[in-house]
């Protein structure tokens, strides 16, 4: 059932909305796709975490315009030894019930992202422990220095602890099971939005928060936002065109010229801070419903540089993407801190040099694999994989391709059920530790490997990701980082594919900021 917002909050924000100086406007979005969840620890997504953001806020967040970390919830903060940081927080916040955000909040919130049910542990990596030193300050002790402990905070928000003892949800949801607890469909925040109702793949709906502390001193003049995943790329462009919807965040790439031609709306445009790649099974003895019995080819080297070189980017930039994407060697795009021109150079398209390597391998007359693929969830997902799987039957590699919705594909993976996968990352952190500790490090428990969907293991690599993950000296850690990321590239642990160009569309009396990372800045939204 979805959650109904109370008839008191809502007198109160109609008052509120009155008595405004700014005339106040709903807001209509849609995108291909629904979140998982609204508890800010369960499922770890762009999508999701940037939906919570309307409603729960962290310490610090990066400026919309800047990128720079700004302070919210903490007004300042001091390194008061190497493992130890001191946070000053904003007095007189409340939370949405009218209840007043304690530094018990904010202890309690960020040891709930280090619980086991969580997948924000990447986030959390190197903390030891948090402290209430007094009613206005928290300390977060390290187990070791943390150089990038400030870009990690920007996703971990937070949550009242009373009103997660009251409703059984002190653990976040686990997102592989399928049991929900109270804070999987309800919210109460901090943030500039209520939580108004859910009805799963059908529609969010937010509204003001009648006690948010910063009211009154923001850009946007919002005070209804209703999002409605939208499936088909069709339907959701024409919602646009009818005025159903205000704005699309993921527009087709197909409608983009007609878009742009209409005197009506406007688009914005921006390479994303996502890589599109592909994760390989490398680590099963045998992979199940391939022809291939007694071993896995995908623990092959060869077999790895083969699946690569077969596939043409230049082809699927230009036709799958009709230019919408920036083919990329790396696993992070060139926002991100440990980025270089030479980590970005792809191997070159061979599909005569791919036969060779399968046929040294042993695969001269190729083999089938498993190919699990989502199509709602990355920009031309099912088109991206059936292209792929064309290119990859030309050298005798036979994809079973299944598709299925970013709802039930995600869990999927994460249970390791698909020999390859089709997957994005994007770097919150806009740093290249997020990427390489998740994605290429030794899957152990927390945040090591907890997307290493095809369970990679490189000593080397475990080396180099634990040591950057303490080193101060800035030149000596992006050295690393890059020698890390070329390594990923050697090795092949996943196979690049691009980096996401971002598009979207709206009504030309809307005013937003188009960020990097596919964010949208709800205290910015004006509707003229």
């Amino acid at each position: 059932m979805p959650f109904k917002f109370s008839l008191l909050a809502a007198t109160t924000l109609a008052l509120a909305a009155a008595s405004s100086t700014v005339t106040a406007k709903p807001f209509k979005w849609a995108g291909s796709s629904d979140i998982q969840t609204m508890d800010i620890h369960s499922q770890n997504s762009a999508l999701g975490n940037g939906i919570h953001a309307a409603v729960y806020e962290s310490l610090v967040m990066f400026n919309s315009r800047t990128l720079k970390v700004e302070p919210v919830l903490a007004t300042s903060w001091q390194q008061v030894s190497p493992t130890q940081m001191r946070f000053k927080l904003r007095q007189g916040v409340k939370f949405s019930d009218g209840s007043t955000m304690t530094a018990d909040d904010v202890v309690y919130s960020l040891q709930r992202a280090m619980s086991k049910t969580s997948t924000y542990a990447i986030y959390t990596q190197g903390m030891d422990r948090i402290a209430k030193v007094d009613g206005e300050t928290i300390d977060i002790f390290l187990k070791n220095p943390n150089p990038v402990l400030l870009n990690q905070l920007t996703e971990l928000r937070v949550m009242s602890k009373a009103w997660a003892e009251k409703n059984n949800s002190v653990e976040p949801k686990d997102i592989k099971a399928k049991d929900e607890t109270f804070s999987h469909r309800n919210a109460m925040g901090t943030g500039p939005f209520v939580l108004k109702e859910w009805v799963p793949d059908q529609k969010l709906v937010f509204a003001t928060n009648p006690h948010w502390w910063n009211a009154g001193k923001v850009e946007g003049n919002v005070t209804e936002i209703t999002y409605t995943p939208i499936k088909s790329e069709a339907t959701r462009i024409a919602a646009l065109l009818s005025g159903e919807v205000d704005m699309v965040r993921d527009t087709s790439i197909q409608d983009l010229g007609r878009l742009k031609a209409n005197p009506q709306l406007k688009v914005l445009e921006m390479v994303e801070n996502r890589t599109v790649y592909l994760a390989l099974d490398q680590f099963r003895d045998e992979l199940p419903g391939s022809s291939v019995k007694g071993k896995n080819p995908l623990k092959d080297l060869r077999v790895r540089k083969a699946l690569y070189q077969a596939i043409d980017s230049a082809t699927l930039q230009r036709v799958t993407m009709r230019g919408m994407s920036k083919p990329t060697g790396a696993i992070v795009p060139p926002q991100v801190n440990g980025w270089t021109e030479g980590v970005d150079k792809r191997l070159p398209y061979d599909a005569a040099a791919a036969k060779a390597l399968l046929a040294e391998a042993g695969y001269k007359d190729g083999f089938e694999v498993d190919f699990a693929c989502s199509n709602n969830a990355i920009i031309q997902d099912e088109e991206l994989c059936q292209a792929i799987t064309s290119m990859w039957s030309r050298i005798g590699v036979k994809a079973k391709l299944r598709t299925m919705p970013a709802v039930s594909y995600y869990p999927m993976a994460q249970r390791h059920e698909a020999s390859i996968a089709l997957l994005s990352w994007g770097v919150p952190t806009f740093d290249a530790l997020y990427t390489l500790q998740s994605l290429t490090r030794t899957k152990t428990t927390g945040a090591d490997g907890n997307y290493n969907l095809g369970r990679y293991s490189n000593e080397r690599m475990d080396y180099i990701v634990d040591r950057v993950k303490t080193e101060t000296d800035l030149p000596v850690r992006n050295r690393l980082l890059t020698e890390a990321l070329q390594l990923q590239n050697d090795t092949i642990a996943h196979i690049p594919l691009h980096n996401q160009m971002l598009a979207w569309a709206m009504k030309k009396n809307v005013d937003l900021v188009q960020r990097p990372d596919n964010r949208i800045d709800w205290r910015l939204i004006k509707v003229n």
